[in-house]
């Protein structure tokens, strides 16, 4: 079997094994489109006020709601997976076989990839459909900060995998990861009441959500360097975690 046939059919499973988890499908890709449904069935959320600029807080949560998902399959399912694998054995296994265990890696990362695609396009469909979010007024530096802000955040997932011990170890590392991403991102206090310190964390830190919430509103300034200094950070951090992750990560 080819290289390449091999990936496909690992990605395969892989994709197949994403499908029939419950809480990945719930949590990761389901749940922020449920939340801003929910928050967009009150009435005065969907009202522009002042203390949100002149718009309305459906409009400034989306971008929100988008790295919840981001976040729980990149830096919570991702490396409890991994870690799983390792710990299970089925790493060591495949090093036994002609296909090299790191295609595993590989499919699972593309499966990943994928799922955060699917949860994204629903919510900024659902969005502009039901409640009349407009979609990303500037759609090329908004996909280029999605794609940065997700590489930057798989990135860390597998190097949380590589540090880990353990499947038990990653979950605590990945957890502990995903509540200081979500903090900075503006999930548990609107980002407008949140400390200023942690709001600049949240320009230059993945997943980018200032860039996302710039890009969709049509805000970003880009007679500057400010969005690309954004990009470039968190491409730096994404290389960083990357090649880190490559040389520790332990087959077994």
């Amino acid at each position: 079997m080819s290289t390449a046939s091999a990936l496909r059919h690992l990605t395969a499973t892989e994709v197949k094994l994403v499908l029939r988890e419950p809480m990945t499908i719930g949590f990761g890709m389901l749940l922020p489109t449920v939340i801003l449904l929910g928050l967009g069935s009150v009435p005065i959320l969907r009202e522009p006020t002042p203390e949100f600029g002149g718009v309305r807080f459906v409009d400034i949560f989306a971008p929100t709601a988008l790295i919840l998902g981001m976040g729980v399959l990149g830096i919570q399912h991702l490396p409890s997976v991994l870690a799983t694998y390792r710990e299970n054995g089925v790493l060591r296994r495949m090093a036994t076989t002609p296909v090299h265990p790191g295609l595993v890696l590989a499919a699972q990362l593309i499966a990943v990839v994928a799922a955060v695609f699917a949860s994204s396009a629903l919510l900024v469909l659902t969005a502009w459909l039901v409640l009349d979010v407009p979609l990303p007024r500037q759609p090329l530096l908004f996909t280029a900060a999605f794609l940065v802000g997700t590489a930057s955040l798989v990135a860390l997932g597998v190097l949380a995998a590589a540090l880990a011990p353990s499947s038990r170890v990653a979950n605590g590392l990945s957890m502990s990861l995903y509540l200081v991403v979500m903090l900075v991102g503006g999930l548990f206090l609107p980002r407008i009441f949140m400390p200023d310190v942690l709001v600049r964390l949240g320009e230059f830190t993945p997943p980018g959500v200032q860039l996302l919430l710039d890009t969709w509103s049509g805000g970003a300034d880009t007679s500057g360097t400010g969005p690309l200094a954004q990009l470039a950070i968190m491409a730096v951090i994404a290389a960083v975690a990357a090649v880190a992750a490559a040389k520790l990560f332990r087959w077994e």
